[in-house]
């Protein structure tokens, strides 16, 4: 017997109302008593986000059930447009249209999304009653770069920080409070020589991230092997420094906790660690002294970076995925203590290890009737006891997200997406805790 479910998720949620629960199909009932026990003592999440990085760009918000498969569902626009990177030849870059991971991120209790078609990054308060339902906060704040792609957020800083990977591509930030982002700061640029839009997907800004401290925010840039152009790992600290405070907004903290504000450094430390060419996305791994990052690289597959005590990496582990297509995504399961990572040309999840970055279990979703039409997965994040993979689909296939059980590592939903206008330049995978 299978215990997969494949669901359709309606766009019932427009002004803030609940959607109506997707419909399941029949044996979900068996599924979600056994997965209530399995997941016993296992927080799971609250819900997921992705952006549809449509013209009129917007955040769909899903709900998790107790059982951790996905229910109801709202959308909520962002004010801004979607992009999409184009290829070598001219064509836009779906379904990796971002050419990144990390297009939205929840610091707290609001989602930050990036608009790469009109230059800002959107910040939205998500109701402690119901965390589909998102309420912009603000207006977009422009980004002095071009083609924003990648966004991390830090509660304790109050920082959210955008990475850029057009014509003017680097790292820029402001601080964010109740009333919403302040003035993005000067860009700290990368010279990547890239265009508007941006031409990939090497050459470009992969993801951004913080530290499981917040203190540092790296951010891995692909390198392109054809041209022997060099990628690398940034780190810039987290500094305290006199911030201009926004005046007296509503909502807005006063001049005095503002003057005091965090921002981030300047100046970075880069390291283009030997045996990478074009790393992607990362996740840094709990516990480990020296600090370390688990992180892909489309052109073997995935690694161990180790940080010294200057911030540089360096490839301690290599983990070979020999048959890979384009292995870009990762997340890492608290569950299992083992990294998820996803192929864009390739309907899989592969479980890989922390230690060594060996492959552990491979999740072949394409002998799944509910998924197996599915062309490959990007975004994905781990959460209780799942682990939530986006797959834009490919413009006859539907965009979906499958929801995979980490112990098991059997499929148990496939929740399909169209039915919330997101389609195949979709981005980004966020969860609320």
């Amino acid at each position: 017997m299978r215990f997969t479910t494949s669901s359709s998720i309606s766009l019932l949620c427009l002004s803030g109302a609940l959607a109506a629960p997707i419909a399941n199909a029949p044996g979900s009932t068996v599924i979600q008593r056994r997965h209530q026990k399995a997941q016993q003592g296992v927080s799971n999440g609250k819900a997921v986000y992705v952006i549809t990085n449509e013209d009129q760009n917007a955040v769909a918000a899903i709900a998790i059930k107790a059982d951790g498969t996905l229910g109801d569902a709202c959308v909520a626009q962002t004010g801004g447009s979607g992009s999409v990177a184009v290829d070598a030849k001219g064509q836009p870059a779906v379904p990796d249209a971002l050419v990144g991971q990390s297009s939205l991120t929840v610091a707290g209790q609001n989602v930050f999304a990036v608009n790469a078609g009109s230059n800002t990054v959107s910040m939205f308060a998500i109701d402690p009653k119901d965390p589909t339902a998102l309420t912009l906060v603000g207006q977009p704040a422009a980004v002095p770069g071009t083609f924003p792609n990648t966004v991390a957020a830090s509660a304790k800083n109050s920082l959210v920080c955008v990475g850029t990977t057009g014509s003017k591509a680097g790292i820029t930030c402001a601080n964010f409070d109740q009333g919403g982002i302040g003035q993005m700061d000067a860009l700290r640029a990368f010279d990547i020589g890239q265009t508007d839009p941006p031409v990939g997907p090497t050459n470009t800004v992969s993801h951004t991230f913080f530290s499981l401290d917040e203190n540092t925010l790296f951010t891995t840039v692909k390198g392109d092997p054809a041209v022997n152009k060099t990628g690398f790992l940034s780190a810039f600290p987290v500094t305290s420094a006199n911030v201009k405070p926004r005046g007296n907004r509503k909502g807005s903290q006063n001049a005095c906790a503002q003057a005091a504000s965090a921002s981030l450094s300047t100046q970075d430390v880069r390291s283009s660690p030997a045996g990478t060419a074009v790393l992607f996305g990362s996740a840094p791994i709990p516990n480990t002294q020296p600090p370390q990052i688990f992180a892909t690289d489309a052109s073997f597959g995935a690694g161990i970076l180790t940080l010294d005590a200057n911030a540089q990496a360096n490839l301690t582990a290599k983990g070979l995925v020999a048959d890979q297509k384009a292995t870009c995504w990762s997340t890492i399961s608290p569950v299992t203590n083992t990294a998820f990572v996803t192929d864009v040309g390739i309907n899989r999840i592969l479980e890989m290890s922390l230690k060594d970055a060996s492959i552990i279990n491979t999740i072949d979703l394409s002998k799944e009737p509910a998924s197996q039409n599915d062309p490959g997965l990007i975004d994905l994040k781990a959460a209780g006891g799942f682990v939530y993979a986006l797959s834009p689909g490919n413009g006859t296939s539907a965009a979906a997200i499958s929801v995979v059980d980490v112990k098991s590592k059997k499929l148990v939903q496939h929740a399909v997406l169209g039915g919330i206008g997101v389609g195949s330049r979709a981005q980004g995978m966020a969860v609320l805790m």
